[in-house]
């Protein structure tokens, strides 16, 4: 004999509340906040109570279970008609990133480089390293004389000052200056490298120096060296010297970019070269705005870096190489 058949469940009429299970719970009573991998922020769980690990994308979410908002996280409820009560980790529909030529999605995860894992998160790119980096050694930890190994040879005064001068010699945590410009603190990071070693080339940063105070990518134009077949025969090196660190052209020359030329010439300073191994790179500058002129189709503006001064070192960076300036400790 069949076992009778189950009557189908009834779809709820038009209207009707579906009930959802409470996942909060007041008051709050929460463990001691967790230890985050790198990379997973740590916030305040749906609830506002106890802090937590955030959500990543495709993890299952609720109203307790936050989502990652630091990388554009929401919960997507979608699938889970008509209760809506669990759902999944998903990324706002949002602007990509472009890095050295390639474009990423929102919510991409890649790897450009072998040191460090990178995100990008409404067209802003995020990286982490792929190791732990160990903590260089303080002068207080040595021990020398009679202290036994490992004894501190410092006072805590001597430890906060350590502390509070540390920070200083790191370049991600100096505090720049500040300005307020039309009720907005303008911001801005520091111009990429010129994508090209020779002839016009791009470089950017992310500012929101503009009229809605927004952080928007900025492009200007570079020309850090003209690309000459033979450079050595155009710049002259002192006597005794090893570098020239800037030159110029004899002449002043209209400049060419998309096929446009500019509406006047310009005598630019260009960075010089070395007979060892060393490279001159862009030491200060300005900015200027050029004018071009197309063919049967009108004009266009562009901002520009005007070189001023350059340096000759040793440390030669990869044009568009946004990682080259770091180095691992």
């Amino acid at each position: 004999h069949s076992s009778p058949a189950k009557p189908a469940e009834e779809p709820p009429a038009p209207g009707e509340v579906q009930q959802r299970q409470e996942v909060c719970h007041w008051p709050c009573s929460c463990p001691p906040a967790p230890t985050c991998p790198p990379g997973i922020s740590l916030v305040r769980d749906g609830c506002g109570c106890c802090k937590v690990c955030a959500k990543q994308s495709g993890d299952t979410c609720n109203a307790a279970d936050t989502c990652d908002p630091h990388k554009g996280l929401y919960c997507n409820y979608s699938e889970d008609q008509p209760r809506y009560e669990t759902g999944v980790c998903a990324y706002v529909v949002a602007v990509g990133c472009e890095l050295n030529g390639v474009y990423y999605p929102n919510g991409q995860s890649f790897q450009p480089n072998p040191l460090y894992k990178c995100l990008c998160v409404s067209g802003a790119i995020g990286c982490t390293p792929v190791f732990i980096p160990r903590s260089a050694a303080s002068p207080c930890a040595r021990a020398t004389g009679r202290k036994k190994p490992g004894q501190s040879l410092c006072s805590p005064r001597q430890h906060k000052q350590l502390q509070s001068t540390n920070y200083r010699l790191m370049s991600a945590y100096r505090s720049l200056p500040l300005v307020l410009k039309k009720k907005c603190i303008v911001q801005a990071t520091p111009w990429t490298p010129c994508s090209r070693t020779c002839g016009i080339g791009m470089s950017s940063r992310v500012t929101n120096e503009n009229r809605k105070c927004e952080m928007k990518r900025e492009k200007r134009l570079c020309f850090i060296q003209p690309c000459l077949t033979n450079i050595l025969k155009t710049i002259k090196i002192p006597k005794g010297k090893t570098c020239q660190p800037t030159f110029q052209l004899p002449i002043a020359e209209k400049l060419f970019f998309s096929g446009c030329s500019t509406t006047q010439s310009y005598k630019l300073t260009f960075c010089g070269v070395c007979l060892d191994k060393r490279c001159c790179i862009p030491n200060k500058s300005k900015m200027i705005t050029v004018q071009f002129e197309c063919p049967s189709e009108g004009f266009f503006q562009w901002k520009m870096m005007w070189v001023t001064s350059c340096v000759c070192q040793r440390f030669c960076r990869a044009p568009g190489d946004v990682f080259s300036e770091l180095k691992v400790l």
